[in-house]
């Protein structure tokens, strides 16, 4: 627990080069007879043992969440240019996003029939710290998408993250202020109650969310696979984020290696949302004004069904 503190740390502090020493650490402390264990949970499993993965078959896991896969999906064309090929697998859902991050074999993952070991397998999170590779290292954007045809200045906004931590979620009452001077859109996957142009939801599919998201010239978003969608497409985002945040935000900062697109604000306390929703209006509104797009109020009437089909 106090390794991972350490790394977790370091993480923050961007000191790159003593968390991937910390990782070695780990992995050499661990026993290969864990490997991949099937009696754990696909999260907790680990898969990379150190071994060289140039001019080898490389299996890539997708073993964590939505988000997580995007985040690190930024290393596979670096993997791609040292190994013989690489096979991603990877839930279908989040495959057309991926289609042309790399020069990869995408196949679906299901957890109850996984492929079969290559040369080298490697979690996708894991991939950072293999390659040696900073998170600023990387090109930007990194994933692209066709934009829907949304109307100009609208703010996409998310205000659920997974059950999993309920503590990201905020109520969507609190993004009411922002709703009410921006034209909006959801990017929920259920109705929602704010003045939005789809009441009903974002669809629950990555293409098209991925459009929206392209689409908007701002997101607004707790801390969830929206994040890092609107991040990895380059738009411009303001990242809500519970008091103590994972190891990939500096809840000190307002900035991120990973997405400079990406404006944090934390919770002073913990869960005290106003403040940071506070300061996310005010730059918004500084943000429209200075391209002057500011747009106040909304249209008279949904255009949800048009703008989704």
């Amino acid at each position: 627990m106090e390794q991972h503190s350490s790394w977790a740390e370091a993480m923050r502090a961007r000191d790159y080069a003593a968390a991937w020493a910390l990782e070695r650490q780990v992995i050499a402390g661990r026993d290969p007879s864990t490997r991949d264990d099937p009696r754990l949970p696909y999260h907790q499993r680990w898969l990379w043992d150190g071994r060289a993965f140039d001019g080898v078959d490389v299996l890539v896991r997708c073993y964590h969440g939505l988000g997580d896969t995007l985040q690190f999906a930024r290393y596979l064309p670096a993997l791609a240019r040292r190994a013989a090929c690489v096979t991603v697998e990877a839930p279908a859902r989040v495959h057309p996003l991926l289609a042309d991050v790399a020069d990869v074999t995408l196949h679906a993952f299901d957890p109850a029939h996984p492929l079969e070991p290559r040369d080298c397998d490697i979690e996708i999170t894991e991939l950072a710290g293999a390659l040696a590779l900073r998170p600023d290292h990387i090109p930007f954007p990194y994933l692209h998408a066709s934009a829907a045809p949304i109307p100009a200045g609208t703010v996409g906004l998310c205000h659920q993250a997974g059950e999993w931590d309920r503590d990201r979620s905020l109520p969507e009452a609190l993004l009411a202020p922002i709703a009410a001077r921006h034209r909006c859109l959801s990017l929920v996957a259920a109705p929602s109650t704010l003045p939005v142009l789809n009441p009903r939801g974002c669809p629950f599919d990555m293409a098209a969310t991925a459009a929206l998201v392209a689409g908007c010239a701002a997101v607004v978003t707790v801390d969830t696979m929206v994040a890092h969608l609107a991040g990895a497409l380059g738009r411009p985002t303001w990242l809500l984020l519970k008091h103590d945040p994972d190891w990939r935000w500096d809840p000190r900062r307002h900035d991120s290696d990973w997405y400079p697109t990406l404006r944090l604000h934390a919770q002073p306390r913990g869960g005290d949302w106003a403040p940071a929703v506070a300061a996310v209006a005010r730059e918004l509104d500084a943000f429209f004004d200075d391209q002057g797009e500011t747009i106040h109020g909304q249209p008279a009437e949904p255009v949800g069904a048009r703008l989704l089909g």
